[in-house]
């Protein structure tokens, strides 16, 4: 195929270009003068263009979901994004989570750490394997859908739940930081204080972009890790700790099944970011190496710190010193009873402060995808430069988290755990479309003319927009399939989720969550269907 520098425009030259594109592999493309630098980018735009070079003279990344070229993937190491993920789930929403097993699902310790571990390793599996088509397309995520699902309504709505998941999520883990914070010193910070430490750490890596999130990240794990092995500590110290046994029957079938479900969806909401933090790796680097080390780097640390939550609450099971600190505070509650009353006193509250302040690794990978999920919704929104739509998520969450500590928190958890069942709805339809249809080749793909201009890039003439598009036909799906393995999807969570909004009839049946398993079922079952018929009709 052609390079869109090597095109002369006219009718003769569209004419070739409609029947000539399928020649070479996607990474190809990296060197082309199509792609735009970061400078390119900073003036590109007439308006935003003082905003962009004012970022740019400041070392933040203007870069939003442009393709990344390979002379500007400055990643050194293919292992550089495992101790971003190391760091994001040592933290202590990843404990909060383990401990639902005993609090909210009522397993014993060992029935909790074998659903944990199992559960865990399933939901990364997606993560890593995603992870491998930053460095070989140089794309973010949520642009890799539309090659997937098409530029077209399915793709824009999974770019509007991501969105919606960045701001809601990050929402909860300031809250449980904020509360954590107000316990020390007898609440001597307000709530409001801690949500605005945690919101400020956030924008001040978030906004200078992956250089700066992925350098904090290497190092932020080490004092968190340091804590979790101090509470480790004082648990074998007070010989609170009881595992219990194994249990079994059909009630505990459904539990299990349940708790798996939310251990699934807290490992594998991470795919829907996970090539965000490989676009800067060579197009060169290994696929095996990367896949292996981003599995590992995320579910290790979250087993690990799934353990010490379910351990955690089986103390709390047997002490009612610690049941009672749960009940007033949480899981925030129970480290402060472990650590600080009649422990360690001073130095526990300075070890909480630390365990608070772990939310910023977790919320730095929230909102650093954000801004790449607006700007996928809408080529409009992909005018608006990264650092704008960044900052506008940093003041999202923290007013959303504010709200929700005073009003309405139990009720936004119970709706990010809703919303949460598109997981594997994306997942069913990308990898059958990769494996199945795609049978893991993928034909030359130039970006669509919303990714690589903005509408008001007067560079770009009307015949290079045609071509851009007639190279795109025949590489991505119209959509329609996509549209109707969705449809089926929702099917599928509408009669197996277990929520307090809605139980399904097959929830009811089995007493079990199965919204994530039916989701995907029913989405890859309409997408065989679906699929086949789209390409005989439209072709591509």
């Amino acid at each position: 195929m052609a390079e869109p520098h090597d095109i002369e425009l006219g009718a003769t030259t569209t004419m070739a270009a409609k029947s000539n594109y399928r020649t070479e592999s996607l990474s190809s493309h990296s060197n082309s003068s199509e792609l735009l630098h970061e400078k390119d980018i900073a003036e590109r735009s007439t308006f935003f263009r003082w905003f962009q070079r004012a970022a740019l003279h400041c070392n933040m990344e203007v870069r939003g979901i442009e393709r990344v070229p390979e002379d500007e993937r400055t990643a050194s190491s293919v292992y550089s994004p495992a101790f971003f993920w190391w760091a994001v789930n040592m933290v202590l929403p990843a404990v909060s989570i383990g401990s639902l097993g005993i609090s909210a699902f009522s397993l014993t310790f060992w029935d909790s750490t074998l659903t944990i571990i199992f559960f865990t390793f399933l939901g990364t599996l997606p993560v890593a394997f995603y992870s491998t088509f930053g460095p070989k397309f140089g794309l973010r995520q949520m642009i890799l859908g539309q090659i997937w699902f098409g530029d077209h309504l399915v793709s824009r709505f999974f770019a509007v739940l991501n969105a919606i998941g960045c701001v809601g999520w990050s929402a909860l883990n300031t809250i449980v930081a904020a509360s954590l914070l107000h316990s020390v010193n007898g609440g001597a910070m307000p709530a409001w204080a801690g949500m605005f430490v945690v919101a400020c750490g956030t924008a001040i890596l978030t906004l200078f972009g992956y250089k700066v999130v992925h350098f904090y990240e290497r190092w932020a794990w080490v004092p968190t890790f340091a804590v979790f092995l101090v509470i480790i500590a004082c648990l074998a110290k007070s010989h609170t700790f009881a595992p219990g046994s194994l249990s079994s029957g059909k009630l505990e079938a459904g539990n299990v099944l349940s708790f798996g479900a939310t251990i699934f969806g807290s490992s594998t909401g991470w795919a829907t970011y996970a090539a965000d933090h490989t676009v800067y790796l060579p197009a060169t680097s290994s696929s095996r190496k990367l896949f292996l080390s981003i599995f590992f780097a995320i579910s290790i640390p979250l087993i690990f710190t799934g353990i010490l939550g379910t351990a955690l609450m089986a103390a709390a099971q047997t002490t009612p010193r610690l049941a009672t600190a749960y009940a007033d505070g949480g899981i925030g509650g129970l480290l402060y009873g472990v650590m600080v009353t009649n422990s360690l006193h001073g130095f526990g509250q300075f070890c909480i402060v630390l365990v608070a302040l772990s939310t910023i690794a977790v919320s730095c990978a929230n909102i650093y995808s954000i801004a790449f999920s607006v700007q996928a919704i809408s080529k409009y929104f992909a005018i608006i430069p990264r650092v704008l739509w960044t900052f506008l998520g940093i003041c999202a969450f923290f007013g959303l988290a504010m709200g929700a500590y005073y009003n309405f928190e139990e009720y936004m958890e119970n709706f990010m755990n809703l919303i949460g069942y598109w997981l594997s709805i994306y997942e069913a339809i990308s990898l059958s479309e990769h494996f199945i249809f795609r049978k893991s080749s993928y034909d030359a793909i130039l970006l669509p003319p919303l990714l690589l201009h903005a509408p008001d890039d007067t560079a770009v003439t009307q015949e290079q927009h045609a071509v851009h598009r007639l190279q795109l036909e025949g590489n991505i799906p119209p959509g329609w399939a996509a549209l109707f393995a969705f449809a089926c999807g929702v099917a599928g969570v509408v009669v197996g989720m277990y929520q307090v909004w809605w139980t399904g009839p097959v929830a009811a049946r089995t007493s079990a969550d199965l919204g994530f398993e039916l989701a995907f079922g029913f989405s890859l079952a309409g997408y065989l269907v679906a699929r086949p018929l789209e390409k005989k009709v439209f072709g591509h």
